[in-house]
């Protein structure tokens, strides 16, 4: 692979920032990614003349090149089929996420999964060595890439390395059972400064390097034997909020919004789910909840409709698929037992749709019910908040979302409690409206204040602002 050019900045994600599209010509073209991580690091990496390493997308390309599309400079990793089955979803995807999610779903604990992780985070690593320039400052990015801080600095002591964990960080008692646990631990602290999502997460996180490997600690800080220190904290992730409440007040989104309400019956309330398809999101036991308010006659179905979107997620792995088939099989049964003709109770769709379709149906509904049993942040919360520029709407929120620490007027709900979900959806379905402006407007002021360019800003101002105890004896800030 030819030499990428040197970078003082260098993000490194499991994947690259773009999606590789086909066109009718044979010819390939690449297409911003949705998400929130992109549109935070772009004016960043512009800035800085930086570099995003990653993986394309596809198993076995190995032709790719270091490219540039959009100014952005691209640097790709190539991942064999097996890999992909191996490390993705393998150990990231059936080991560490489920472990990491409060075990909803049981970790598999496979020797070869593990190997493969092994080799594919040194291969990043290797990767971020060629392409950071003398002193450069590297952010890795999720639990796809733990051991990639440590493995880096053995190659570049001079960088100055972060880390972020964008999903929840176990306690001891889940995370002890991971037989390689020291290993990520040891992996992790490559890192000078690595972030979570929540504070409790950085607790459990500097807890569990005191007690199983050792080190010294002192509140957020842990010292190496090197006399190194690495800081761990809480830097909660956010969105674009201002670019979401643009796309929202847009003429296009409101009227497709009132062509949603229009084609739902314009029924007095819509509920409004929109989650990957994955089992810790809550999305059975939140159409259960509905459904039951709606047998038991608290509901109605020429009043309250409720709309799931789905977004199709690791089809390739058994357990995405039974859940697939469990939810569309409640939702047959609670159409079929008590939708009408042109009025199904849930609209339920397993499709993926584009920021401006997002932002047209947060505009429509009236209830929005994030309720998983454990999530990181969920920026679908604050997306929701950040389109209801008219301060309505009702936020039904897990207490077991990131999100929950900082959206505390939502109606906070335990998704495991199935008569206090029903009891919330009530709630929020029969609140007036200076009940739910008084709550949107705290909301929404949380959310402004707090978007992803700050989130950003705030991580890499804090890695900077650490001591050099590196090689080098003066080393200016290059990130501006």
């Amino acid at each position: 692979m030819s030499q990428a050019p040197q970078a003082d900045l260098v993000i490194v994600a499991n994947r690259l920032p773009v999606d590789r599209v086909r066109q009718p010509d044979g010819t390939d073209s690449w297409r911003r990614s949705p998400g929130g991580l992109v549109t935070a690091l772009e004016p960043v990496l512009r800035a800085n003349d930086g570099a995003w390493i990653g993986w394309p997308g596809s198993a076995d390309d190995d032709d790719f090149e270091p490219f540039v599309e959009d100014g952005l400079s691209l640097v790709p990793v190539s991942l064999s089929a097996q890999e992909v089955e191996e490390f993705y979803e393998g150990f990231s995807n059936g080991t560490l996420w489920p472990l990491y999610h409060d075990v909803v779903a049981k970790p598999e604990f496979h020797r070869e999964w593990w190997d493969s992780y092994v080799t594919v985070n040194q291969r990043f690593a290797d990767r971020a060595a060629e392409v950071a320039a003398e002193g450069a400052t590297v952010w890795v990015q999720d639990y796809q890439l733990q051991l990639v801080p440590q493995m880096l600095r053995a190659r570049r002591p001079d960088l100055r390395i972060g880390f972020y964990l964008h999903i929840p960080f176990p306690p001891a008692e889940l995370f002890s059972q991971l037989p390689w646990r020291r290993q990520i631990l040891e992996g992790l602290l490559g890192a000078d400064l690595i972030g979570f999502q929540l504070p409790g997460a950085a607790a459990n996180f500097v807890r569990l390097v005191r007690s199983r490997v050792g080190h010294k600690t002192h509140r957020d800080t842990i010292y190496l034997p090197d006399g190194r220190p690495v800081k761990a904290t809480a830097f909660p992730i956010s969105i674009d909020t201002a670019g979401f409440e643009e796309l929202a007040r847009s003429e296009d989104v409101e009227k497709r919004a009132a062509e949603i309400r229009d084609a739902l019956g314009n029924p007095r309330r819509i509920f409004l789910g929109v989650d990957r398809l994955d089992y810790t999101k809550g999305i059975h036991s939140r159409l259960r909840a509905f459904g039951e308010l709606v047998r038991d006659g608290q509901l109605d179905v020429e009043d309250a409709v409720f709309v799931q979107v789905a977004t199709p997620s690791r089809e390739r792995v058994e357990q995405y698929r039974v859940l697939r088939d469990e939810i569309e099989l409640l939702v047959g049964r609670i159409n079929g037992d008590h939708g009408r003709i042109g009025r199904p109770a849930i609209s339920y769709m397993h499709s993926s749709y584009p920021r401006e379709e997002m932002a047209a149906l947060y505009r429509a509904a009236d209830v929005m019910v994030v309720t998983p049993f454990r999530d990181g942040m969920n920026l679908v919360a604050k997306e929701y908040v950040a389109c209801r520029f008219e301060d309505d709407g009702a936020l039904v929120l897990s207490e077991f979302a990131g999100a929950a620490q900082e959206l505390r007027q939502a109606w906070l709900v335990n998704p495991y409690d199935i008569d206090g979900m029903k009891s919330a959806l009530l709630e929020a379905y029969a609140a007036d409206a200076k009940e739910t402006a008084r709550r949107m407007r705290a909301m929404r002021k949380t959310v402004v204040a707090n978007d992803v360019a700050k989130w950003a800003a705030d991580f890499l101002r804090e890695l900077e602002a650490l001591p050099d105890h590196h090689d080098k004896t003066v080393r200016q800030s290059r990130v501006r």
